[in-house]
């Protein structure tokens, strides 16, 4: 839902730019393979949407933008794109709107845009309640008329027995596996960030924390396994483990100098190191496991308490 057609419709027809830049990052990406009640070129469309937009003023979001995204193995011609663009609009109930339909080339996989206007000729409002049900029930439907691959819909809009059946997200998979990867190499959160920047994620960091793919899907880390809470503890222990194995090599080049005062003293301190990193090793193992689930971090790992408690118990050896 939005209120700007002249922003919409440009996004649509218009070639793809660089982020706040001017400069084309792909040009004719756009084909227009459908209208409804409407007809001619950017100016001229977003001119008519507004005409009727202006009989009904008491509607502040008249806009209603759908993308439909193909799986990369699927391909469709330019007759049944229209074709799925119109039964679309029957679904949802907009068939008797101006519409138009965009076909997009700029990705890897193959996806159409459909803009409609919310406000009829007769000045009536094409509902917006539960849009996202519609949506995922048309889907299912189109995968099974055209033979595209199958997806499950939403969890919340299948049936009661469907809901626990475990799923496969090959989106989610992929940011799971960056975001291991790039953790696994970090020592900060500023040099993790660097790194999931340079996979085509763009972070957002608040209370919690996502990620945002090229495609522009928003992803929680909690869904993937990777709450803030979790990413920030496994990179304290990380640098904990990096400081500790700098340390060790500074023991063992003082050793070296001093070999012969070490000779009787060595063996305990070489004994705290090993233990030490033992420990942070398999702590950072175990975090680094992403949960089927929203993930909790074990009580005696969140606590800091408990981790000065060890130092201080390795001081001591």
């Amino acid at each position: 839902m939005g209120k700007s057609f002249r922003g919409c419709i440009s996004y649509c027809l218009e070639d793809k730019k660089l982020e706040q830049s001017e400069e084309i990052a792909f040009k004719n990406r756009a084909e227009l393979v459908a209208f409804n009640h409407c007809f001619g070129n950017k100016n001229e469309l977003i001119e008519q949407f507004n005409d009727v937009r202006a009989l009904n003023q008491k509607v502040q979001k008249p806009v209603l933008h759908i993308t439909l995204s193909l799986a990369p193995e699927d391909r469709l011609d330019k007759e049944k794109l229209v074709e799925m663009a119109g039964q679309c609009a029957k679904e949802m109930g907009f068939d008797n709107n101006q519409y138009i339909a965009v076909s997009h080339i700029d990705t890897q996989h193959q996806h159409f845009h459909i803009v409609a206007n919310r406000v009829g000729y007769d000045s009536k409002v094409v509902s917006n309640s539960q849009n996202y049900k519609k949506i995922a029930a048309y889907c299912r439907k189109m995968e099974l008329q055209y033979n595209l691959k199958r997806v499950l819909s939403p969890r919340r809009y299948l049936a009661p027995q469907q809901r626990n059946i475990p799923r496969m997200d090959a989106r989610k998979e992929k940011l799971r596996e960056h975001i291991h990867e790039c953790l696994s190499a970090s020592k900060s959160f500023s040099e993790f960030e660097s790194k999931i920047k340079l996979k085509g994620y763009k972070l957002i960091k608040g209370r919690g924390i996502s990620f945002t793919d090229k495609q522009a899907v928003k992803v929680k880390g909690s869904e993937v396994g990777y709450s803030l809470q979790k990413i920030e503890k496994i990179l304290e222990l990380q640098q904990q483990l990096h400081q500790l194995r700098e340390d060790k090599v500074r023991h063992e080049q003082n050793r070296q100098q001093q070999k012969q005062f070490l000779i009787q003293h060595s063996w305990k301190e070489e004994y705290g190191f090993m233990q030490k990193e033992s420990f942070l090793t398999e702590t950072i193992k175990i975090l680094l496991k992403p949960e089927t689930h929203e993930a909790h971090i074990p009580e005696q790992f969140l606590r800091q308490n408990n981790i000065k408690k060890k130092k201080k118990f390795w001081q001591h050896l």
